[in-house]
């Protein structure tokens, strides 16, 4: 006989669409709730936006979540922008997040939040100022973790995966 195999439904997908106007309360909103860890992969940075994020992050340290910033290497921006970057990078080291900077002309934008809430567009977090932008909110574990194994973010994420 043949045996229907039931699996398990997918973590019902939640999403939702923000602009550059309310992404930012979204995202610190779902920042306020991280247990674990945050990674934002931003390849721009500069020292308003993320001064404003700032206060949460450094909060969020305290509290022992792990927080990672992957962007572009200083190098591959402009003199105004490169200058900022290393400022961003000393700044965030210095409340105790961790700057990786991609060799490549990394170009990504997201953010992953405990490895189930994942924001995804084409927003820069740490630097977005006056552009048109959009970002989706997928709220999944399952499909949070299939992105982190599709970048392969496994090496840095060995203890979530």
């Amino acid at each position: 006989m043949f045996r229907i195999k039931h699996t398990r439904p997918v973590d019902l997908l939640k999403s939702g669409l923000f602009d550059e106007q309310s992404f930012y309360p979204a995202l610190i909103r779902d920042l306020k709730h991280a247990k674990r860890e945050v990674l934002i992969e931003s390849p721009y940075m500069t020292m308003p936006r993320t001064q404003q994020l700032t206060p949460i992050l450094r909060k969020l340290v305290s509290l022992g979540v792990k927080i990672r910033v992957h962007t572009r290497l200083p190098e591959h921006h402009n003199q105004l922008l490169r200058i900022q970057a290393y400022q961003v990078t000393k700044e965030l080291e210095s409340i105790g997040v961790k700057v990786r900077y991609q060799r490549d002309y990394h170009h990504r934008k997201l953010v992953i939040i405990d490895s189930r809430v994942l924001y995804e567009g084409s927003l820069n977090v740490l630097s977005q100022n006056k552009s048109r932008e959009i970002m989706r909110r997928i709220e999944s574990e399952e499909l949070t973790k299939q992105m982190m194994r599709f970048l392969h973010l496994k090496p840095w994420y060995s203890y979530i995966m």
